[in-house]
């Protein structure tokens, strides 16, 4: 069974990466990109590139998830979030240098937030440059360590991370064994080789629908 880079086919499992702030690689933006920075207004735009990467089914749920996570903190956000735009000014990627906007990680980590890629441009060497730029960021924000919340569903993001360094934080390694081990199977990437990798029935659940 083949899977979409965003595939809710795939078992759910929650999955926890983190990262020093030190040597952060360098990956320059294709041409024709650039960085820009989150502007009032910029709201519906984030929620479109998200619906477009599928992490949103709806742009109802795209609105919910911004008020969740935003809301109330949109006055920081021109310092944390970050957009691809084309030379023509359209946004079509982007990422935030937040935190535990929920208060339960104490450790004073900068959290990665929301890496999406509007599916029409995917494939084309965006991602890297986007996680690199928002470890910049984090970094001239005085943060040392990055923590990435992900899930198995983003199978190919998680890749994108261990590419970058990033490897499973050790409780999380134990909780959601199961969900490296899927990971391991779909990517076969080195630095998961202490995960044994599942038997194909085993990745999807039963009557899931992509």
């Amino acid at each position: 069974m083949d899977f979409d880079n965003n595939d809710r086919r795939i078992r759910h499992y929650e999955l926890m990466l983190c990262r020093s702030l030190e040597d952060i690689p360098d990956f320059p933006l294709p041409a024709g990109y650039r960085f820009v920075r989150y502007r009032p207004g910029d709201r519906d735009e984030w929620i479109r590139i998200e619906q477009s990467a599928k992490e949103f089914m709806s742009f109802g749920e795209g609105e919910a998830a911004w008020a969740r996570y935003y809301g109330d903190r949109e006055n920081e956000l021109p310092g944390r979030m970050l957009f691809i735009e084309t030379e023509s000014g359209e946004k079509v990627a982007t990422a935030t240098a937040m935190y535990d906007v929920f208060g339960r990680d104490r450790s004073g980590s900068a959290w990665l937030h929301w890496v999406s890629v509007r599916r029409d441009h995917q494939g084309r060497g965006l991602s890297k440059p986007l996680v690199t730029e928002a470890f910049r960021v984090m970094k001239s924000l005085g943060y040392t360590r990055a923590v990435i919340p992900t899930q198995t569903n983003t199978w190919l993001a998680v890749k994108v991370y261990l590419d970058l360094g990033c490897r499973p934080i050790p409780e999380n390694a134990l909780h959601s064994a199961m969900g490296w081990r899927i990971v391991r199977t779909l990517t076969g990437h080195p630095a998961l080789t202490a995960f044994d990798p599942v038997r194909p029935g085993e990745i999807a659940d039963a009557g899931m629908n992509p």
